[in-house]
């Protein structure tokens, strides 16, 4: 009777552990606006960064849109979404997205991600199974410590002579690469990725065109530097919501492989088009550029009299902008 009751009681804890992410209420709203890229929802309180669904004409589990809150007015949520909208009508019910509601979003980390090359949400795009045995984690950490952080004594080898020569790059140091476009910085960073002398390289392609995601796999990077590799691939095609989360969730894999005791090397391409999806979000949601401010102007240097003038481009361009006849 004894062993009867302990097999059950694992069996209860086992049951429990189950359901332990099931969310005990379901937290329901309404859309009740879509314009461009945000959508407006009502009666239902997530916070900033929160993940919530969009049930579409149907309703069927496959049938749900990912969005993400990007701001709130008062009582309403404004949603940007992950994914394709159509199909979605007015008075949508909208689901708060379990714990992640709660405690942020959470994907997949692990020395199983090596030599795979994956989405923003952690999904294969190299047509291989998922990776398996991955811990979740949250994808915003807190800020690292200053006083913890290790100074910069000892030299990284890029496997570049002319950057290891004239431009030596320390164990531990950012930098940064700009120029045109077809110059070669997307080449120089694939030499980086192949030869340089590290335990993990972790690549973030984010906002780069379909065709040269795969040539920089393929081509710049190939077999050789993706065997220690992990590619996060973002392009221009998805949402910019996608865009920021690629970059996040590629330092989130460098912060992991760091935690871990590994020498790593993190490399972006390109900081700018992760700005400017940044500014896309940020121009949807209502920012605007404030107007410009005006300038007082006068007739010549020894009158006394002031005009109030508006900083136009065109005042701007005039041979004396700070003077204007009376």
């Amino acid at each position: 009777m004894t062993a009867r009751l302990k097999r059950w009681l694992g069996a209860l804890d086992a049951l429990e552990q189950r359901l332990a992410p099931v969310p005990l209420v379901r937290r329901c709203g309404r859309l009740t606006r879509a314009t461009g890229l945000v959508m407006e929802a009502s009666g239902l309180q997530l916070p900033l960064g929160a993940a919530c669904r969009v049930v579409r004409h149907g309703g069927d589990d496959a049938a749900e849109v990912e969005c993400e809150v990007v701001g709130f007015n008062g009582n309403r949520l404004f949603l940007m979404p992950l994914e394709d909208v159509e199909g979605i009508v007015p008075g949508a019910e909208v689901v708060a997205a379990g714990q992640e509601a709660d405690h942020g979003k959470q994907l997949p980390l692990g020395q199983a991600l090596l030599g795979r090359v994956l989405d923003s949400r952690a999904r294969p795009l190299d047509g291989l199974p998922a990776p398996g045995a991955l811990v979740r984690a949250p994808l915003i950490t807190k800020p690292y410590n200053p006083l913890q952080r290790t100074p910069i004594t000892e030299v990284l080898d890029v496997g570049v002579r002319a950057i290891n020569g004239m431009l030596t790059i320390g164990r531990g140091q950012r930098i940064g690469m700009f120029a045109g476009s077809g110059v070669g910085k997307s080449v120089l960073l694939g030499m980086m990725a192949r030869y340089t002398r590290a335990d993990v390289i972790v690549v973030g392609l984010i906002g780069e065109r379909g065709r040269e995601v795969k040539d920089f796999i393929e081509n710049i990077l190939g077999s050789e530097g993706l065997a220690q590799s992990v590619v996060i691939a973002a392009p221009a095609d998805v949402s910019p919501l996608l865009r920021m989360q690629g970059a996040a969730y590629v330092t989130r894999i460098a912060e992991d492989f760091r935690d871990r005791g590994q020498h790593v090397l993190l490399i972006m391409d390109s900081l700018t088009r992760y700005a400017m999806a940044q500014r896309e979000i940020a121009r949807a949601i209502g920012e605007r550029r404030p107007p410009p401010k005006a300038i007082p102007r006068r007739c010549s240097r020894a009158c006394r009299r002031w005009w109030s003038a508006p900083a136009t481009a065109s005042a701007a361009a005039s041979p004396s902008p700070l003077f204007i006849p009376c």
